[in-house]
């Protein structure tokens, strides 16, 4: 990027990760993303809402999907919450690109239980039931026509709720996450890749349109921002 997105409107923008590329240039740019969550709280919202919503006693193991799972390293950290609670989870991570699940499967450890998919989400039917379904960094990536669709997908798969995570359109973290990917030295992918992902992240009043455009009552969904620069989605449905 040239010149400084206007950011009272999402950026048409492409980023590289969802260009073709080889399989190595995929995992050091996954790998990169993959730091840039554990040093700026990035699964901080998952945790925190899983806390809230996933019992802690269960008859049966609770299903989470995992919807644009990339590298794994949100649902390896779940893995690791519900081990230190001794939560039964069964966990499933799904990606439409079969590098990049091949990818976080190689990068789990052998004791992982996760199990890995290679799909295009909109065309998914999971099988089985999902109780609680979750994106982070995800939804970004598509055009407002496929978002909606992605919301009605996840209101109809989800039995308990659903968790968007991702980011917030604004100045300052484009700015600062521009400067700190490249004085940091990350992969050549996240360095354009991270200022062009807040250059292309929904507000709240996007949000609440798209999700108003999905048959989402207002009441039923919250919008909630979490530092740095985060903006999540949640839906716990009446049980």
């Amino acid at each position: 990027m040239n010149h400084t997105p206007d950011f009272r409107q999402r950026a048409q923008l492409t980023e590289l990760m969802d260009e073709p590329c080889t399989r190595e240039q995929l995992r050091g740019c996954l790998r990169d993303i993959a730091r840039l969550n554990r040093w700026f709280l990035g699964y901080r919202p998952v945790l925190d809402w899983l806390n809230l919503v996933v019992p802690a006693s269960t008859t049966r193991p609770i299903h989470i999907l995992d919807v644009g799972c990339g590298y794994g390293d949100g649902l390896r950290r779940i893995e690791r919450w519900a081990l230190r609670r001794g939560i039964a989870l069964e966990l499933t991570g799904l990606d439409i690109n079969p590098d990049a699940v091949a990818i976080a499967a190689e990068a789990s450890p052998p004791t992982s239980t996760i199990r890995w998919i290679a799909a295009d989400v909109l065309r998914h039917d999971p099988g089985r039931p999902v109780h609680f379904i979750v994106s982070s960094q995800f939804t970004h990536h598509l055009a407002e026509p496929d978002l909606v669709r992605f919301l009605e997908w996840l209101e109809l798969h989800a039995e308990f709720g659903w968790l968007v995570n991702d980011l917030s359109r604004a100045a300052v973290p484009y700015h600062f996450l521009r400067l700190f990917a490249k004085l940091a030295r990350l992969h050549p992918f996240v360095q354009y890749d991270s200022s062009a992902s807040i250059a292309r992240a929904f507000v709240r009043q996007d949000w609440e349109s798209m999700c108003a455009a999905a048959g989402l009552a207002s009441g039923a969904v919250s919008i909630r921002p979490f530092k740095p620069a985060r903006l999540c989605v949640m839906r716990r449905k009446p049980q």
